[in-house]
């Protein structure tokens, strides 16, 4: 992100529209709900860069290296650190939900939403199928949709093809190289209209459904605010042990996209920027090319604590006996169901339902639930983006292209800045 003359920062933009834009809403609730359009506006702005950002910077960073087995690699190590930290977050989940219990005390009569519960109750993730969509049938139906998966297998093997052609894929590259520079310029100039677009839609959020609405849930907000902050504190010191450098200066480099995906609760809206932050930081273009958009969908940290806290949540609503044996047998059926869930619409819901269901939870306690869930998925988004750049840094490292020499000159510009 270019730096631009004296002034106050995007960052502290941001942050003043978050909070202009929840007093906005608080006080003039018909005119925050009318800013709604405006909102809409930002958000499909910055999701119609993301499919020429991921295709072209994908094509550029594979055809840079021509290493079809370097690939493989990063995908083997990306897929077993997203192991380590959804299994963390289960835990930390259910460790909260146990330890606070945010579901004792509340009375059923919060507004349940049975319909939305049962329907989301009669849908089910097919991992069988989940994994058969990862290939697509046509590529152009993929990138309308913005089916992340499908998009980067295709940009995956076209790079490979482009790179094993030689002189004759060269012109091929040199327009994905042009194309993503356009696009990271592009995204330089949408930046510009968070702060109006962050304010347009916590506006409409606290508009719409009011601050009232937290206080009868405000233990569920609470208890899952700080297990995401507990996860995230224990996931960066876990990293730090393991390849031995300071985290938190990523957090510090990666502060604009955090407040991005917390305040338009949308993973999509953040994603441009986070990789150009990265990039900054020194994760190697086909590292963050590769790893972000990939973990978006195997690598969702936030969602899956949710699911966790979520369904301990339900039975204790209900004060159903809910063991631990059996909680730990519902940690291993979330750390499947769990995966792949961002290409389906409302899929935290479906998984959560289903869960329930299986356990014999009354899947009607989604309902209670749902009048705080963009409050609730505000947070877990927040969350995903953190755990996936915490991603990307570690794969980078673990292939030894994030050296110290570069980790220094990265934290002596977080200082500059």
């Amino acid at each position: 992100m270019e730096k631009g003359k004296k002034g106050i920062g995007l960052t502290t933009q941001i942050f003043i529209a978050l909070i202009l834009g929840i007093v906005f809403g608080y006080v003039f609730p018909a005119y925050g709900q009318a800013l709604k359009p405006v909102g809409d506006a930002f958000i499909r702005m910055i999701k119609m860069i993301v499919v020429p950002l991921i295709f072209s910077s994908l094509i550029m960073g594979i055809a840079g290296t021509g290493d079809f087995k370097k690939l493989g690699r990063l995908g083997a190590k990306a897929i077993i650190w997203f192991e380590v930290a959804t299994t963390l977050a289960l835990f930390v989940g259910m460790f909260v939900a146990n330890t606070f219990q945010p579901g004792v005390g509340v009375a059923l009569a919060t507004g349940t939403d049975v319909s939305s519960a049962a329907a989301a109750a009669k849908k089910t993730i097919s991992m069988v199928d989940m994994f058969v969509n990862i290939v697509p049938t046509n590529i152009v139906d993929a990138m309308g949709r913005g089916d992340m998966l499908q998009i980067i297998l295709f940009s995956t093997f076209f790079g490979v093809a482009a790179a094993h052609m030689g002189a004759k894929g060269k012109p091929v590259v040199d327009l994905a190289i042009s194309v993503a520079e356009i696009m990271f310029k592009f995204t330089w100039y949408v930046m510009k209209l968070a702060p109006l677009g962050v304010f347009a839609l916590i506006a409409f959020t606290v508009g719409k459904f009011g601050l009232g609405m937290l206080i009868p849930l405000a233990k569920l907000i609470g208890s899952l605010y700080f297990a995401l902050i507990l996860f995230i504190i224990l996931l960066l010191a876990c990293a730090s042990l393991i390849i031995r450098m300071n985290f938190f200066q990523l957090l510090r480099a990666i502060k604009e996209p955090i407040l991005i995906a917390f305040s338009t609760a949308s993973s999509e809206a953040a994603l441009p920027i986070a990789m150009e932050k990265l990039e900054q930081f020194g994760v190697p273009k086909h590292i963050v090319t590769f790893v972000l958009p990939t973990g978006y969908t195997f690598n969702l940290d936030g969602s899956t604590l949710y699911s966790a806290l979520a369904v301990i949540f339900i039975a204790q609503v209900y004060n159903i006996d809910f063991p631990m044996s059996t909680q730990l047998v519902m940690l291993v059926t979330l750390m499947m169901s769990t995966k792949g869930i961002a290409a389906v619409p409302g899929a935290s819901l479906i998984v959560i339902a289903g869960t329930a269901a299986a356990f014999g939870l009354p899947v009607e306690g989604i309902g209670i639930i749902l009048g705080v869930d963009r409050i609730l998925d505000m947070a877990r988004t927040a969350c995903n983006l953190i755990g996936n750049c915490v991603a990307a840094v570690v794969v980078a490292r673990w292939e030894n292209e994030l050296p110290d020499e570069v980790l220094k000159l990265a934290y002596a510009k977080n200082y500059d800045d």
